[in-house]
């Protein structure tokens, strides 16, 4: 889970729970069956002593850079949208996250490739009202879906004021008073 009870306000749902789509691990699974492959051949082609052992040791940095990192970096990213924010957590040694409150929210675009309809999913853009760049959420699992739920949480929020002063969903300022 990438948002704990203990992180959630009083009020405060879990809506989604998403995890980078398995695409992400195509081409660490490929070069996975390469090392595997190369490790069967230095094991029958390279003699017994140090060549093989530099062999071996080689293919286990590739498979460490470029199978096992891959891997713990699609593990440990999560996305978390709940009823009053979109969270990202990312991070492998270092845990890394940013959240974008529902009401700062101006705009949600997808971009979905021809690789990524193949597979279901594609990327989430989030851009927010601040100077901090908006949010790029790759490879979510049937985007499309996902992007519908964010609107309806967009527009059930929405006070349906349009005068630019107050945001959908704002919370009031401190001596200030909301017009009606």
């Amino acid at each position: 889970m990438a948002l704990h009870e203990r992180n959630l306000t009083g009020d405060e749902h879990v809506v989604l729970e998403l995890r980078e789509h398995p695409k992400a691990l195509v081409w660490p699974t490929v070069v996975l069956v390469g090392v595997l492959v190369a490790a069967v051949a230095v094991a029958v082609l390279v003699p017994a002593g140090a060549g093989r052992w530099v062999g071996w040791g080689v293919l286990a940095l590739v498979a460490v850079v470029w199978v096992l990192v891959p891997w713990l970096r699609w593990r440990t990213t999560s996305f978390t949208v709940t009823n009053q924010r979109i969270a990202m957590r990312t991070g492998i040694t270092t845990r890394v996250g940013r959240d974008i409150p529902l009401y700062r929210i101006n705009d949600v675009g997808i971009e979905i490739g021809l690789v990524d309809r193949f597979f279901g999913c594609g990327t989430l853009i989030v851009s927010d009202a601040t100077e901090k760049a908006g949010m790029r959420l790759p490879d979510v699992p049937d985007v499309e879906a996902v992007h519908r739920e964010l609107q309806e949480l967009l527009f059930r929020a929405d006070d349906g004021s349009d005068d630019g002063e107050w945001p959908p969903g704002e919370p009031p300022r401190r001596g200030a008073r909301r017009r009606p």
